[in-house]
């Protein structure tokens, strides 16, 4: 049977962002071509937290849909069986339908899931939300490309 888990340092081989913006933590469960569910848990001490309304910190919705699209490029690799490498990431084209439910503070647990639904000419299709104690945050329909980085 293959484990279908990662925790950090599988994430860290196989994303190329690194603190202060990888934004998730462990992946609970994947299928290759089809799912992914993972979580990112968010800390009083995230950059981001310094200059966002101090009378109450809320995480950014850009950063949440982050959070999604990093899922996204894990289940991305997985399904393509490698990481990413010097010549070549999967880049955001895309995202529609867009939707914030409920504000991300600190000490929420953003649990993370999405869902591979298409992949035409090179466009990979994904749905996404994101949850906090089983409400839904935020939502989005996000695409992304593998293409050659240029050095």
């Amino acid at each position: 049977m293959t484990d279908t888990t990662m925790n950090i340092n599988e994430i860290l081989r196989t994303l190329p962002h690194r603190y202060p913006f990888l934004l998730i933590d462990r992946v609970l469960d994947y299928k290759v071509g089809e799912y992914l569910r993972g979580y990112k848990n968010v800390t009083f001490i995230e950059p981001f937290f310094t200059g966002r309304f101090p009378q109450r910190p809320i995480m950014p919705g850009v950063l949440i849909i982050e959070a999604l699209a990093q899922a996204t490029g894990l289940l991305a690799f997985r399904t393509v069986d490698r990481a990413a490498e010097s010549d070549s990431l999967f880049f955001l084209v895309g995202i529609d339908k867009a939707r914030f439910k409920r504000p991300v503070e600190p000490g929420d647990q953003l649990m993370l899931e999405v869902r591979l639904t298409n992949s035409k000419r090179g466009i990979w299709v994904f749905e996404g939300e994101a949850t906090v104690d089983g409400k839904l945050a935020a939502s989005a329909q996000i695409m992304c490309t593998e293409r050659g980085v240029d050095i």
